[in-house]
């Protein structure tokens, strides 16, 4: 197992450098998600080229995985991660590591390939060891709630791509369909897609290894370059209307909106 994710951090190592010296020359570290996506489709590939298992065994969770990657690569290509104007927090990192933001990009760009393999813990049982025949049945129970997590965040993906399509340079916050129940539904719907990974390895020896995998992508999601960077990056764009949006909608899990807040009374002058 262990040569399995070391190959995993060798091929996203050699895809995160080759796309961080196309970064240098077009100046949009965005193409990193696209890297960061696509990695996963690789290690996939990978790890079933040298599997010990019956092909039966490691089937769903490589056809889970390559449908994901491919379909959230193609989807960050089309929104131009790859190309075009870089995205407001890259631009912020930018300007943050000036004057060495190469370098500083370089070792991003490798953090994500390091994270890769660390989540890759999280894909290869099914690929080196065979399930216990009693939990077999968590095995189907988890591939039913990736396949659940990739139609939700590709619907999520597609109505904000429609709602930015049709409200180009208004300002308007997204709050129709998944958008209505949960700010950043896309992320939710991400997360279950690994929760379903790791359900799917608890069916097997060791398979409590997924669950570290699926924490750090969580905390990663939640606190650190997700949620968090993501709204600062809507509040310096949308301000009070975002603010409004933070006031009556759930920030992860969907669920129906809140009231909003009676607006503040006016503040009498004095005198």
């Amino acid at each position: 197992m262990l040569r399995l994710v070391l190959g995993a951090w060798a091929l996203a190592a050699g895809l995160q450098l080759a796309l961080w010296l196309i970064s240098q020359r077009t100046k949009n570290a965005a193409i990193v998600d696209v890297g960061w996506a696509a990695s996963f489709a690789v290690v996939a590939v990978w790890f079933a080229a040298a599997a010990t298992t019956p092909w039966q065994v490691h089937a769903p969770m490589l056809v889970v995985v390559v449908a994901w990657s491919l379909r959230l690569t193609l989807h960050l290509v089309a929104r131009g991660a790859a190309g075009g104007v870089e995205e407001g927090r890259y631009r912020e990192l930018r300007a943050r590591w000036a004057p060495h933001a190469g370098r500083a990009f370089f070792l991003f760009f490798q953090a994500q390939a390091a994270l890769t393999a660390f989540l890759s813990l999280s894909l290869v049982l099914p690929f080196v060891v065979l399930p216990s025949p009693s939990l077999s049945a968590l095995r189907w129970a988890g591939t039913a709630l990736s396949v659940l997590g990739i139609v939700g965040e590709a619907v999520a993906d597609w109505q904000l791509e429609r709602f930015r399509r049709a409200n180009v340079g208004q300002g308007r916050v997204c709050d129709v369909g998944l958008w209505r129940l949960s700010r950043h539904p896309n992320y939710f719907f991400e997360w279950l897609v690994w929760l379903g990974h790791a359900l799917h390895c608890l069916a097997y020896p060791s398979g409590a290894l997924a669950l570290s995998g699926q924490a750090l992508l969580f905390a990663s999601i939640w606190k650190v370059t997700g949620i968090p960077a993501t709204e600062v990056q809507a509040l310096r764009s949308r301000k009070e209307a975002y603010r409004r949006y933070q006031a009556t909608t759930s920030a992860f899990v969907p669920w129906w909106p809140r009231r909003a807040p009676p607006p503040a009374p006016p503040v009498e002058p004095h005198g």
